[in-house]
């Protein structure tokens, strides 16, 4: 049994986790324009969060190929 068919019994589709890889972008955007309002101590740290979760976006469509491979 592969990893996305795994995924596919567990309940999640290549829809949902697509979905969510668009709202992680949404949400890394509204970080990184927050980090652009935040002092200048903090910039650094909200800069970085922004970036962490500008990762996600990737990792998830690749996911949700792999479950509607697997379908």
């Amino acid at each position: 049994m592969t990893t996305g068919e795994a995924l596919r019994r567990a309940g999640l589709r290549g829809t949902y986790l697509h979905a969510t890889s668009m709202g992680a972008i949404g949400l890394c955007i509204g970080l990184w324009i927050r980090a652009k309002t935040v002092d200048q101590d903090e910039r650094g740290n909200a800069e970085r969060r922004a970036l962490f979760v500008g990762l996600w976006p990737p990792m998830f469509w690749l996911i949700g190929d792999a479950i509607e491979k697997a379908e």
